[in-house]
């Protein structure tokens, strides 16, 4: 779980990686809040529309299970974890 919430992060944080890179390059410095003012509002937005984007690409192309779910039981002394047949 904490690895979704990990990558859904580092996902929203794409666009400022981005703006901050394109600052250097034009030799600005990023570390200025003068140069970020004005683009932080497009910033968000942009964050939420990749990580919403990347949520909705990898709930219609997850992989599923089309049988019964198996839960996690005991068998013959040792732990089976549940699964979808």
């Amino acid at each position: 779980m904490s690895r979704a919430i990990i990558e859904e992060i580092l996902l929203f944080l794409i666009p400022f990686a981005l703006f901050a890179l394109w600052l250097a390059v034009r030799r600005r410095s990023p570390f200025r809040r003068v140069h970020w003012d004005g683009h932080v509002s497009w910033l968000l937005i942009a964050g939420m529309a990749v990580a919403f984007g990347w949520l909705v690409y990898t709930g219609l192309t997850a992989p599923r299970g089309t049988g019964p779910y198996v839960p996690a039981h005991m068998e013959n002394g040792k732990f089976v974890p549940g699964r979808v047949e």
